[in-house]
């Protein structure tokens, strides 16, 4: 079996696919993509591909290792990115080829479902509670929001108190059996980290999510020892060894991204080093179906894994939804906060590849929002 072709798909809201081919007839998928860098990535698939043209698909560890490894300079939110969604792709030929899903090539499953949540109250919480009132009449049993909209890196007594009683608001709506986290989105300093998450601690979030910028991990544990919520961190980190500090330092959840840090085979890597460390994994993916099908692969076949994030309904997904690109929604059902093993080969996603072309001759060109605080400097998003 060899590699015919490589393509990219460029669809709404904010997402990258690619499809890798073969002279056999079978077809990978992957999502290769940075959000709101989605074409600077698309180029780096592009160059990417002249690696793979030729090559026998079923080699994915030779492969990842020349994609990740066949250049000077290395790694990085790009190239990692483009790596994870062509090495998803790879692993869904794979498993197509042999007849089996992704997570029995991984060792096989140790769950029979996977405990799934959603983010709710969107970048500025005012409505949070209500959203996650409507979550857990979906079926959900945790959500995960925002610790604060745009936010100063010494905040005043009133903004805690705004986290605090954000946080009390949808800890009451969702009640004492059901989990709630927090999201930093990396906006508080390292002193104010220190200071907000020990009054969070009587609430008992399920963990407090990149406290601070990953820059800073030099001081993450310092973070880490000022109270006792579980802290998490990851989506802005792309392989083991960036990991590993983070880890050091005494992180709870490992939240690595199966399109940004090197796709299912570094992942599943990553994994296995915060084991060591007795740290959970709980993947980083308010992306599609691909992103979220290679996230649930991993998780079937892994010990330490908590939670899983998955974006059906999420804010960004105006004008197109993760469901619209699958032939077959069954499969990604949560009716009671969970969503059950797949058996079907591969990444286990059957990909609607007409609604995907046609989404592609429209495009998307999303970028974040810039943030600007009250004095007009530049404020973290």
């Amino acid at each position: 079996m060899k590699i015919t072709s490589v393509e990219t798909f460029l669809v709404p809201p904010r997402w990258l696919f690619c499809r890798v081919a073969t002279d056999e007839g079978v077809v990978g998928w992957g999502e290769p993509v940075v959000e709101g860098r989605a074409e600077t990535v698309r180029a780096a698939v592009d160059e990417l591909s002249e690696l793979l043209v030729g090559r026998d698909p079923r080699r994915v560890e030779d492969l990842w290792q020349l994609l990740s490894k066949a250049a000077f300079y290395r790694g990085g939110p790009v190239l990692s990115s483009a790596v994870a969604g062509l090495d998803q792709a790879l692993w869904d030929i794979l498993g197509k080829s042999l007849g089996v899903p992704v997570h029995q090539l991984l060792g096989g499953a140790v769950r029979d479902e996977v405990r799934v949540y959603a983010w709710v109250g969107g970048d500025d919480p005012s409505a949070v509670a209500e959203a996650a009132s409507e979550q857990v009449e979906a079926g959900l049993t945790a959500v995960k929001m925002n610790a604060s909209g745009r936010m100063g890196r010494m905040p005043s007594r009133a903004e805690v108190d705004d986290v605090l009683a954000r946080l009390s608001a949808v800890r009451e709506v969702i009640g004492d059996a059901r989990d709630v986290a927090v999201d930093f989105h990396g906006r508080f300093g390292v002193a104010a980290a220190r200071r907000v998450l020990p009054e969070l601690a009587p609430l008992h979030p399920l963990f407090a999510e990149e406290p601070v910028l990953p820059e800073f991990a030099h001081r993450l544990g310092d973070v880490v020892s000022a109270s006792s919520v579980p802290v998490a961190c990851g989506e802005r980190l792309y392989s083991r060894t960036d990991f590993l500090p983070a880890l050091q330092a005494g992180i709870a959840v490992a939240q690595p991204d199966l399109s940004h840090a090197g796709g299912i085979s570094e992942v599943r890597r990553i994994a296995s080093l915060a084991e060591t460390f007795d740290a959970l994994l709980a993947p980083h993916c308010p992306l599609g179906p691909i992103a979220l099908a290679a996230s649930l692969q991993v998780a079937f076949a892994t010990p330490n894994f908590l939670i899983q994030e998955q974006s059906i309904g999420i804010h960004y997904n105006a004008g197109a939804e993760l469901l619209d690109y699958v032939l077959d929604r069954r499969p990604f059902a949560f009716p009671h906060g969970a969503i059950e093993r797949w058996d079907a080969p591969g990444l286990g996603v059957e990909v609607d590849e007409e609604a995907v072309r046609k989404a592609d001759e429209r495009g998307h060109r999303w970028r974040p929002p810039v943030w600007r605080h009250n004095d007009g400097s530049f404020a973290e998003w």
